[in-house]
């Protein structure tokens, strides 16, 4: 049997069991989702955004239902003394326990998908999205998906302290698959940290969508960090609707996995609305990560920024692929796409392909990708001041990184995700000082 129909044969077993079985909408939509995902199969190699990306060794795998493993350490370490309000997941399910959620103002409300299935489910139908929409693996998260996020805030709403929704992968060979919902009206705030982690070195399979729905002038900034353990697999997908004047920033760090594909996709429905796509990957080994970015200029005088970068060392690859699609009547788009990557050995592999399709007039767009070495200059400059050569190269290194990491704004946020590459780096508990 495929993995295909092993997926297919699964669904059939736990469809009466999964969250929210008994809602109409969403029971014809899983249906409808796994026969999708039953006649397209795993992406390939021959999808031309699949090109560099093979899923070929996930296909390999098997995974067995999850079972309540425990996570309790794990979850206090990570949360640490870090303010906020904080949604726990374990192997894809809600743990009210681990969890914790501080005084929210009049109009938020955040809570788990399970919860908001059940108290208000026409609501969840206006964020959830449907089966046709991103690859057929993101079909497969609308068939399993049980729980996940769902946030709303009302007009005017701001969260002063970020959210953390952070997701545990706890099971040997077990399998998640997290949908979070995020739905900001008009002029409200938030800040959104999406944190997956692993433990040891367990194979484990991650399939999570997030999609957010930002009304006139709202402004969210997403924030992902991926930790998860080094054989786990992850296929990660964000997708982001604005309307006018709305701003929203996005930075992915991907750290872990041994192998990682991040989808990220935003849509300017109005007028001037803003967005930054900040990325940041380490790989080493024979690890495998892959950015695939669209930015949809739909409507005049949006501003949109993105930068990528990759570390990479031993035989590990990276991807990006970024389209800023500009549309007819998009006039006064200004757009910058930028991806560079920093090659620490001679068999790291770095694949890029920027992209602009402008079909509209007076438009300021640039893009451009670097693939290098360390700057043998900057070395001589290093070394000339007194440094050895292992701490000077140590601290160029992170000093490419270390520009991602500028573009975060909230310094708490900031320091965790300083910590977790400085902590993969060669010598990177010497650079403490510097972050």
């Amino acid at each position: 049997m495929s993995t295909v129909q092993t997926w297919v044969a699964d669904f059939a077993v736990r469809e009466q069991g999964l969250t929210g079985a008994n809602v109409p909408w969403l029971a014809a939509m899983r249906k409808n989702a796994i026969q999708r995902f039953a006649e397209e199969g795993w992406p390939t190699t021959r999808h031309e955004s699949w090109r560099h990306t093979s899923l070929a060794t996930l296909e390999q795998q098997s995974f067995v239902p999850t079972t309540d493993a425990p996570a309790d350490d794990l979850a206090s370490q990570v949360r640490g003394a870090d303010s906020g309000h904080w949604l726990v997941f374990v192997d894809g399910r809600y743990a009210p326990g681990l969890s914790k959620v501080g005084s929210l103002p009049a109009g938020a409300e955040l809570r788990s998908l399970s919860q908001a299935l059940v108290t208000s489910p026409d609501q969840v139908q206006d964020a959830f999205g449907t089966e046709s929409q991103g690859s057929s693996a993101t079909a497969l998260n609308v068939a399993l998906a049980s729980d996940g996020a769902f946030i709303h805030l009302a007009r005017g709403v701001v969260l002063e302290e970020p959210v953390h929704l952070l997701f545990i992968a706890a099971s040997a060979q077990g399998a998640s698959f997290p949908r979070n919902l995020i739905s900001a009206e008009t002029n409200s705030q938030a800040t959104i940290v999406e944190h997956y982690v692993g433990q040891g070195s367990s194979v484990t399979f991650t399939n999570t969508v997030t999609r957010a729905n930002l009304a006139t002038d709202a402004r969210i900034t997403h924030i992902k960090l991926q930790q998860e353990s080094e054989e786990a697999f992850h296929l990660g997908a964000l997708n982001v609707e604005q309307a006018k004047g709305s701003v929203f920033n996005s930075h992915s760090m991907s750290f872990g996995a041994r192998l990682a594909r991040h989808d990220i996709a935003t849509t300017f429905g109005g007028q001037r609305c803003e967005t930054l796509l900040n990325g940041l990957y380490y790989v080493d080994g024979r690890r495998h990560v892959d950015h695939h970015t669209l930015i949809g200029h739909a409507q005049p005088h949006g501003v949109s920024r993105e930068y990528y970068r990759g570390i990479l060392t031993d035989k590990a690859r990276g991807v990006f692929g970024g389209r800023i699609l500009v549309s007819p009547g998009a006039d006064g788009t200004d757009a910058v796409q930028r991806s560079d990557s920093l090659l620490l050995s001679r068999m790291a592999k770095a694949d890029a392909r920027p992209e602009l399709e402008i079909y509209a007039d007076d438009v300021k767009c640039a893009h451009g990708a670097t693939v290098g070495q360390i700057d043998e200059d900057s070395m001589f400059y290093l070394r000339s001041r007194g440094l050895d050569e292992i701490h000077a190269r140590n601290i160029l290194t992170y000093a490419f990184a270390a520009q991602s990491l500028e573009r975060i704004e909230i310094e708490s946020v900031r320091q965790r995700v300083a910590h977790a590459i400085r902590s993969l780096l060669p010598g990177g508990a010497s650079l403490g000082v510097l972050a």
